[in-house]
């Protein structure tokens, strides 16, 4: 049986759904981020329940299936960006790519994504990948050439045009201020 969660984006939240799954006294065979896999759903255990435990945590128990592809959007995006799980072929688009691994038509999913979120998923991607600029801008440690290339820029000048359209500053600007003006990954979305 594979039960669906929301906001689970990174492998501290794979560990935390488990634990709350086990809890609840379901058996957890697979975690993924958004997705979990359980042998068989327990008479004793409730919807509530789990739900609960889910939601005391940061997690929601989704069960509408237009929620469920948005957040399987999201985990495949968060993935490719943040956790450097590169499944598309260099050569492929994000279009294509999520249209091929969800199994929906792209127009479709950019509709759903559109009408749930608020954003399109191209303007989504961008700001994920703005988020990880940022974290490599605070450590420090890479060039902007170097973060450039890791995010998948074609160059280091469009990642900065990119970067002061988002954040309103430069990269170097970003660098100097040198405090965390960072989003949470599930709460990443455009400014209001």
């Amino acid at each position: 049986m594979k039960l669906y969660i929301k906001n689970m984006v990174c492998d501290r939240c794979k560990r935390a759904v488990q634990q709350v799954l086990t809890d609840a006294g379901l058996d957890v065979q697979q975690v993924q981020l958004g997705e979990v896999i359980v042998s068989e759903w327990p008479a004793e255990v409730s919807t509530e329940q789990v739900a609960s435990g889910l939601q005391a945590n940061g997690f929601e128990l989704l069960d509408d299936r237009k929620t469920v592809l948005v957040e399987q959007i999201k985990s495949i995006i968060i993935n490719e960006v943040h956790h450097n799980r590169r499944d598309r072929p260099e050569q492929q688009n994000l279009s294509d790519f999520l249209a091929q691994k969800i199994g929906y038509d792209y127009s479709y999913l950019s509709h759903l994504f559109s009408a749930v979120e608020g954003i399109s998923i191209e303007r989504y991607a961008i700001l994920q990948k703005i988020e990880k600029v940022k974290e490599y801008l605070f450590y420090g440690e890479l060039s902007l050439s170097e973060i450039a290339w890791r995010v998948g820029y074609s160059s280091s000048q469009h990642l900065s045009n990119q970067f002061r359209q988002v954040v309103g500053m430069t990269p170097g600007e970003f660098r100097k201020v040198r405090q965390p003006l960072r989003t949470e990954l599930d709460k990443v979305q455009e400014s209001k």
